[in-house]
This record gives C-alpha cells, sequence and structure tokens, in this order.
C-alpha cells in the first residue's frame, strides 16, 4: 500500500494517539481550549480524511533459465554473428556458470541481450555474479549480469479513509514561539486525560504547511 497524503495547513497540528478510543473522544468534543504560552486559543478538533491511496500485490519471479546481459559491445558484425558468439561464451562454464544455451535474443541499438539456458537452475550461478567476461575480436569485456524476473501486479485497488486513531486540530493562532515549543504545549494538552485526551503516539504542527503521509 502507498503512503496516503495530507495536507497540513498553516496553524495546523496532527496528533496520533495509542488508543483509539481517545482521538474519538476528543473529536466529539469539538472544541477545546488550549493553553498556550499563558495565552488561550480556542481551536477545532476534527477527523482527518486522507487523499486518495494505493494497494496492490506484487509477485516476482526470479528464472532459473534466463538471464540479462549488458553493455554487449557494438562490433562491426552481423547480429546473428553476435548472437553465436554470445552463445558461445555463456556455454563456457568453466568461465563461472552458464551451460547450454537454448535461445539467445540480442537487440543491437540498447545493447542488451537474453540468454535462456536449456537446463533449469543454470542462470542460479549468475545470482551474485555482477559481471561476466565476454571474448570477441581479441579483447576481453566485463558485461554486466543479472538474472531475469517477471513482475505483476495483483488486486489493484485505490482507497481512500478516515484515520481513527488521529485527530486534526484547526485554529491554532500564531504564537512569538518556534514550532518546537508549541508543539509541545499542544502534545502536553491533549494528552491529560484531564482534557480528555491520552498517550500520543506523533505529533505535527506546522506554523507555514506543510505534507504529512500516513501508513496504512
Amino acid at each position: 500500500a502507498t503512503k496516503s497524503p495530507f495536507r497540513l495547513k498553516k496553524n495546523e497540528a496532527l496528533l496520533t494517539f495509542e488508543d483509539e478510543e481517545v482521538a474519538q473522544r476528543l473529536i466529539k468534543m469539538g472544541e477545546h481550549t488550549v493553553d498556550l504560552d499563558n495565552k488561550k486559543a480556542y481551536v477545532k478538533v476534527q477527523p482527518v480524511t486522507l487523499e486518495m491511496g494505493v494497494k496492490f500485490q506484487l509477485h516476482v519471479t526470479i528464472s532459473g533459465k534466463k538471464i540479462n546481459v549488458f553493455e554487449v559491445p557494438d562490433l562491426s558484425i552481423p547480429d546473428d554473428w553476435m548472437r553465436d558468439k554470445l552463445e558461445l561464451n555463456f556455454y563456457r562454464s568453466e568461465q563461472g556458470g552458464g551451460g547450454e544455451v537454448e535461445n539467445v535474443e540480442y537487440d543491437r541499438q540498447s545493447g542488451a541481450a537474453v540468454i535462456t539456458f536449456l537446463t533449469p537452475g543454470a542462470a542460479n550461478s549468475f545470482m551474485k555474479c555482477t559481471s561476466y567476461p565476454f571474448f570477441a575480436n581479441g579483447r576481453c569485456y566485463r558485461l554486466p549480469v543479472s538474472q531475469s524476473t517477471d513482475a505483476h501486479l495483483e488486486k489493484f485497488q485505490l482507497y481512500c479513509g478516515i484515520s481513527k486513531r488521529t485527530i486534526l486540530v484547526k485554529g491554532i493562532k500564531d504564537a512569538e514561539d518556534d514550532e518546537e515549543i508549541v508543539q509541545d504545549m499542544i502534545e502536553i494538552h491533549f494528552q491529560k486525560p484531564t482534557n480528555g485526551g491520552g498517550e500520543v503516539d506523533k505529533i505535527k504542527y506546522s506554523s507555514g504547511g506543510t505534507c504529512v503521509c500516513f501508513e496504512e
């Protein structure tokens, strides 16, 4: 699930409580009088409605037969010859992996290739290999390699909702103190049981506005 954004406007605060009942009780109370540096501030408490988020499942399958090869040198030879050289090079198991090759897909424009081995599990020997020697035209090139993966999404859905443990405090007046001091005074007020509050898990106050992200 992606994180859900919430735009905190100027002189607003978000408080997330450990207990859901505390947040719901404060919302029902509606208005509160907070002591900010010996000045009374009459604030309103509202529920937090989150913006749209995305939830999905990502399934990744690592192939045991295919590897991806990158930075294949652009040599002045036909594509068929290059495929043959790639097949011969990765067939040489004594160089650290490989085996009998079933198919070679080569794209000159991107300088990439996909090597498919005949034996399942042959690609596993490249799991910890970041580069592989490739011999052509009397030179040895070190080509980046990686195991081929297949990824697909399932259960993709959009969602939005109301944070049950978080409240939005609005109407906080401008104060001469810095944000941290004002935030501390707000937290002290709302964590007192005599004010209907409880233990605060997280708090964020902004004198100028900011964007806050909620996790599912």
